[in-house]
C-alpha cells in the first residue's frame, strides 16, 4: 500500500462513500491516477467501483481495516509478539491489529496455541506456522468473519490463558473501550473472564473515537500498545488507572 492509497482509505473510512473526482481533487493528483488506485483497491476487496463514486466495501471488512494505517498497525503487532513466548496458549480476538499480531506470530514464533473468535485469524495465518488454532464455535458474523452469541462463552470457559490480546472501536474516559456490536463486545467480556491480562492493540485514532458499546473491562486491561501520537493526557489518564501504555 502506498501513502496515497492510504490516503484514500481514510477519506473512505470518513465518508463511505466518495466522488472519484472529489478524492483526485482533494489528494491534489489527477482522476487517472485514482483511477489506477482504486482499480488496486477493488482487485483487493477493498472497495467497489459504482457511477463515478468508491465506496468502501464495508467497515467490518478486515482486508480494508488492515491497509488503513498499515504501517502503524504492523508496529503495534510486532511489539505485542514480542511478548509472547515459544509454546505459549494465548486469545486473540478479531481485529485489524490483532490480524497482524497473528501474522507475526506466525512468522516469529514456534508451538504456540492460538484459541480466536476470529474465522478471519484462523484462515489468515493457515500454513504459515505449526501452530494449533483453536476457533470458538458461535454465531457467525460474515463481513468480519467472527464468531459471536453465547456459545462463545461456553467454549471460552474451557480455557484458561495468561495473555488476551484484544482491538477497540475507540475509547473514552468516561466508559473505557468501546465497540460498535454489542455482540462482538460480549464475546470479547466472555473471553477476558478466562484471561490473566487483557492487551488492548490499536492505533492512537481511536482515542479520539468512541463506539457505542462499552467493553466494560476496567481492573482487567493491563497494558496497552499503541503509536507515539496517543494524546499525553490520555496516556496519563491510562497510567493513573494502572495500565502500562507503550508507543512505538
Amino acid at each position: 500500500m502506498t501513502k496515497r492509497t492510504n490516503r484514500i482509505l481514510e477519506l473512505l473510512t470518513n465518508e463511505n462513500k466518495m466522488e472519484v473526482s472529489l478524492i483526485a481533487e482533494t489528494l491534489g493528483v489527477s482522476q487517472v491516477t485514482i483511477r489506477k488506485d482504486l482499480d488496486e483497491l477493488e482487485k483487493k476487496g477493498i472497495i467497489e467501483r459504482e457511477h463515478g463514486f468508491a465506496v468502501l466495501r464495508s467497515m467490518d471488512d478486515l482486508n480494508g481495516r488492515i491497509a488503513y494505517h498499515y504501517e502503524s498497525k504492523k508496529k503495534i503487532a510486532n511489539k505485542a509478539s514480542a511478548l509472547v513466548k515459544n509454546g505459549d496458549t494465548l486469545m486473540i480476538e478479531s481485529g485489524s491489529c490483532c490480524a497482524l499480531l497473528a501474522e507475526s506470530l506466525a512468522a516469529d514464533k514456534k508451538d504456540l496455541t492460538i484459541i480466536t473468535n476470529s474465522a478471519y485469524i484462523a484462515n489468515y495465518i493457515r500454513g504459515k506456522s505449526n501452530f494449533q488454532i483453536i476457533l470458538l464455535g458461535g454465531t457467525y458474523q460474515q463481513d468480519a468473519q467472527v464468531m459471536v452469541g453465547p456459545m462463545v462463552r461456553q467454549c471460552a470457559e474451557n480455557f484458561c490463558v495468561d495473555q488476551f490480546f484484544i482491538g477497540t472501536d475507540g475509547y473514552s474516559f468516561r466508559t473505557g473501550f468501546t465497540n460498535c456490536d454489542q455482540m462482538r463486545a460480549q464475546a470479547v467480556r466472555d473471553m477476558a473472564r478466562q484471561a490473566e491480562k487483557v492487551i488492548v492493540l490499536t492505533e492512537s485514532e481511536k482515542f479520539i473515537k468512541h463506539g457505542i458499546v462499552p467493553l466494560n473491562l476496567r481492573g482487567q486491561i493491563q497494558m496497552v500498545i499503541t503509536d507515539q501520537m496517543i494524546d499525553p493526557g490520555t496516556s496519563a489518564e491510562l497510567e493513573h488507572q494502572g495500565i502500562t501504555v507503550t508507543t512505538v
